[in-house]
């Protein structure tokens, strides 16, 4: 019988400007293996995958390289060289989001414009997919309060987190890590959105600054909300 893909879930239902989250349009995890199913209910595979994960984590082909666009985004590739390293999660969050806004914006087209199902995921799919699926919640009028419950959703996903992330690239580096990283705690989301509802204008003002459009945000509401599925 093939592993689920852990932490995997469908985003559907939350409340958006104008409706809700259709089925099949966002999808969040882990990182997935060869021959993982998905859960019943859950469509699979993706049309699009968003890749968070640096290159020490990644594969030589990502598995669902034959049924995917697979985009690979490493939102921690954009810290600086020889920078000092956060030392907790709500640092690090701040840090993600003051260093690879360009990338967030990447990471919010290729949901945009996904021909089907995207999926975003990094090694735990809590902490880079969460900033990431935060952000694009936000953006088309999610509530906070839904956004922090999807977020603390993966809490109760760590054993199956655990055991994938014990069997992958980068297991060595995640040991040298504090315990408190591996915890899903609502002030580590809550650090990224303090960081975008500060801006000017919001966390839209924060997006365009980081140079994204209205036509980024029009995609991204049609596609979320089933009026179109992407371009």
């Amino acid at each position: 019988m093939p592993d689920l893909v852990p932490n995997l879930r469908d985003l559907h239902g939350i409340a958006i400007d104008g409706g809700s989250v259709a089925p099949g349009r966002l999808l969040r995890s882990a990182a997935p293996a060869a021959g993982d199913a998905a859960p019943i209910g859950v469509v699979w595979p993706p049309a699009s995958v968003i890749d968070l994960r640096s290159a020490s984590e990644i594969e030589p082909e990502h598995p669902l390289a034959d049924d995917a666009t697979i985009h690979r985004l490493p939102l921690l590739g954009a810290l600086r060289p020889g920078a000092a390293r956060p030392t907790d999660l709500p640092g690090l969050y701040r840090v993600v989001v003051e260093t690879a806004a360009p990338m967030l914006v990447d990471v919010v087209r290729a949901v945009a414009t996904s021909p089907g199902p995207a999926l975003v995921h990094c090694a735990a799919g809590k902490d880079r997919t969460g900033i990431s699926v935060a952000l694009a919640l936000l953006l088309v009028g999610a509530s906070l309060d839904d956004v922090v419950d999807d977020y603390l959703e993966t809490a109760k996903n760590r054993a199956a987190i655990d055991a994938r992330l014990s069997a992958t690239a980068g297991h060595d580096h995640r040991l040298t890590l504090p315990a408190s990283f591996f915890e899903t705690r609502p002030e580590a989301v809550l650090a990224a959105v303090e960081i975008w509802q500060a801006h000017e204008g919001g966390v839209h003002g924060w997006f365009t600054t980081a140079g994204g459009t209205s036509d980024d945000l029009e995609q991204l509401h049609g596609h979320l909300s089933g009026d179109t599925m992407g371009s």
